[in-house]
């Protein structure tokens, strides 16, 4: 049935093609005597000429591929083959017809003439065509009318793939904060105000969803917005961040729901990839800790540089295993050991050093949960300390190029177990780079979003089971960045580190606990009279706030 379909459609599109020639023809004589009857030998001249004019204009239009093109998605590129094929037709009729009778009866200014209204013709015809199927969803009563928020490029063609496949959203009208876009339309929709006025216009024009079309918007600009629509209780969907978007192609597939890195994350971080590649291709590259979230979301990010061989270290066997699974699904060049180790191990984390001999040593391994580990300070000094301590020795022993410890900012003036044993492994590391030639570099971040037993994970948990959200305080905050953007860090800090540099992400404002877990809710599409939010107190060794710097 297919190919049926599209000959058809070829076939409808030549005939149309066809009685456009002779109408353009002599509407061009008609023209060419100021709308009046046309001289009798010159009419017989046209006729005469006709079959020829015909034949011409098809076969370049043939050959120029005028029928491979879809009227339902005529675009420039078409008008464009158009354009070359009334052209290249023209000047094959005006030259055969001067060697022929050099022009004789036939008025100079009609083959200009017919040509344009030729172009209009072919060209009006398609792009009818489309501007109709495009705006055929109107004819569906149940299309939910959106209001796109963004009128750039992504706006543009979000709105413009909604007018050609949707019959379930019907695109209303744009609204942006660029003031000199206010006024102005986009594809017949009008660019009605800035995001403060959305209450107005979403009242107005009986509005039934936002879709944010600004990959490019920062979190703060995310939380404003988002803010604005929860006030009139309108749902919203956005498209990804601009880093998320690779192909450029952007479709309403590309929309989903709001999520809370949406909110809660900050300008994009750029790195020197030239740079990461160079310091890790052809090297043997060992993580500690790399079943974990950073641990494992670091090992992808070192295989994407090429290095020669990954040794992941991991006392879990069964984080190991779920690393082993996934990254045998890659089918990489590169050798990948998975070894079973404890860095509190000091003769078999020496032993397995000595003999893979790796250059670069990025050391994630660490106990992280502050309640756990404020009563138990052993543990807490044998594993951050002592296991660094271990790691840092056979490193220095074996001369590994570089070793990059994995920090956290509870090491800044630390209050708890936790903070007070990674400050400690942050000075061994300052310490063991002053007098030895393996290079250390140190790098520092805050909370990051999704990571294993993360207050993102609880929430999830605590919504899962109706409640209630425990959050300690209603002022406690704290900085957060992606598991990505971590390790994009720590990539970083190994390309840039020279020796004894502490490498601390600007990681934007700080944000209060209480309102991710009211977004969460929200995001989980609660409100807040359904989910209580309990406030259980500080724990000790808990701050109020993080700090990034010492002071």
């Amino acid at each position: 049935m297919m190919p049926k379909l599209r000959w058809r459609s070829r076939w409808t599109a030549f005939l149309y093609d066809l009685c456009s020639v002779p109408l353009a023809w002599f509407g061009a004589f008609w023209l060419r005597f100021n709308l009046d009857v046309i001289p009798q030998n010159i009419l017989i001249t046209a006729i005469y000429l006709l079959p020829w004019i015909i034949s011409c204009h098809l076969t370049a239009f043939w050959f120029l591929g005028l029928y491979r093109g879809v009227w339902r998605f005529a675009s420039l590129p078409d008008l464009t083959r158009i354009v070359k094929a009334i052209i290249l037709g023209s000047l094959a009729i005006l030259l055969s017809l001067f060697l022929f009778n050099r022009l004789e009866g036939l008025p100079r200014s009609v083959l200009p003439i017919y040509s344009l209204l030729l172009i209009s013709l072919l060209g009006g015809g398609r792009f009818y065509v489309r501007w109709v199927k495009d705006r055929s969803f109107i004819a569906h009563s149940h299309a939910q009318r959106v209001l796109i928020m963004g009128a750039g490029q992504a706006g543009e063609s979000l709105a413009r793939d909604l007018m050609r496949h949707s019959g379930e959203y019907e695109p209303i009208a744009f609204i942006d904060d660029n003031a000199n876009k206010i006024g102005q339309e986009i594809h017949g929709l009008r660019v009605l105000g800035s995001s403060e006025s959305i209450p107005k216009i979403v009242k107005k024009m009986k509005i039934d969803l936002i879709m944010l079309a600004i990959p490019t918007a920062l979190a703060s600009d995310m939380r404003r917005i988002v803010s604005i629509c929860e006030s009139i209780n309108l749902p919203v969907r956005t498209l990804p961040s601009l880093r998320d978007l690779v192909t450029g192609n952007i479709s309403i597939n590309s929309l989903r729901k709001i999520s809370l890195e949406d909110l809660l994350g900050r300008k994009t971080v750029k790195t020197n990839q030239t740079a990461i590649s160079q310091t890790l291709k052809n090297q043997c590259v060992y993580v500690t800790g790399g079943g974990g979230s950073i641990g494992s979301e670091l090992c992808r990010q070192v295989l994407e540089h090429g290095p020669q061989k990954l040794i992941i270290i991991d006392h879990c066997e069964y984080h190991l295993f779920q690393l082993e699974q996934e990254l045998s699904l890659l089918n990489l060049p590169i050798e990948i050991h998975y070894r079973l180790l404890d860095i509190c191990d000091e003769s078999g984390i020496k032993e397995a050093i000595q003999k893979d001999n790796p250059h670069i040593i990025f050391h994630a391994a660490a106990y992280k949960h502050v309640p756990i580990l404020e009563p138990q300070v052993r543990a807490a000094m044998k594993n951050n300390v002592i296991g660094t301590l271990n790691v840092a020795e056979a490193a220095i022993q074996n001369q590994v190029k570089k070793f990059v410890l994995v920090s956290t900012d509870k090491a800044v003036n630390p209050s708890c177990v936790m903070g007070a044993t990674k400050r400690a492994a942050e000075l061994l590391c300052q310490l063991f780079d002053a007098q030895k030639a393996t290079r250390f570099v140190i790098v520092r971040f805050g909370n990051v979003l999704g990571s294993k037993g993360s207050v993102v994970e609880t929430f999830k948990k605590q919504l899962s089971q109706g409640g209630p959200l425990t959050v300690t305080h209603p002022n406690v905050t704290r900085f957060f960045m992606t598991i990505q953007e971590a390790c994009q860090l720590i990539l970083q800090g190994v390309a840039m580190g020279l020796g004894g540099e502490l490498f601390v992400l600007n990681m934007g404002e700080p944000v209060k606990i209480s309102y991710m877990a009211k977004q969460m809710i929200r995001l989980a599409g609660k409100n807040l009279n359904e989910i209580e939010i309990k406030f259980t107190g500080l724990r000790p060794g808990e701050k109020m706030n993080e700090e990034l710097f010492h002071h």
